[in-house]
């Protein structure tokens, strides 16, 4: 009886790494610059880390919405493309941390070379490329993100406003 108890329970968890393993695919749903809704899983982008939505940079003395323009970047580079995520793990909010593509392109991997997130263990060549370019955040003086929600834990929970998607023009930040 033992034996079929340990059998079941190796099947059960054998069923679970192996789902656990399967893509997912839709079209996105974007939270902000690494987080997004896929097939209604709460995806965090694997090997980045991106601004909060709320977050501002310094241009020239001049603020910017270089949060919200990660945001912006993220669903432009989904827009209108079936995205697919492989899982490799999760966090510890419970979110499904994966490596997505859009159309074929690495989304986080563009994130980073669009200088709109940093790399968190992974896409590093990519940030040296968009830093030495200067693009985006590179372009600015900024807070690494884990850092500005470190001193904004309040704001760095706040949502970007609904029904603003494709409203928001990059512009000279892109």
């Amino acid at each position: 009886m033992l034996w079929m108890g340990i059998a079941a329970a190796v099947a059960v968890l054998g069923w679970y790494l192996d789902r656990a393993g399967e893509a997912i695919a839709g079209p996105a749903r974007i939270v902000d610059g690494d987080s997004l809704f896929v097939g209604g899983v709460e995806i965090r982008l694997y090997g980045i880390d991106a601004l909060e939505h709320p977050q501002t940079c310094d241009r020239n003395g001049q603020k910017w919405a270089c949060g919200a323009a990660a945001t912006q970047a993220l669903r432009d580079v989904t827009a209108g493309r079936e995205v697919v995520c492989r899982p490799r793990e999760r966090d510890r909010y419970g979110r499904t941390v994966a490596v997505c593509t859009a159309g074929g392109v690495d989304v986080a991997a563009a994130m980073v070379k669009g200088g709109h997130a940093v790399a968190y263990g992974a896409y590093q060549a990519d940030e040296r490329e968009a830093r030495d370019a200067r693009r985006g955040i590179w372009s600015s003086r900024f807070d690494r993100p884990a850092d500005w929600r470190a001193r904004n834990p309040r704001r760095s929970r706040q949502a970007p406003p609904a029904g603003r998607q494709g409203c928001l023009t990059l512009g000279a930040h892109a």
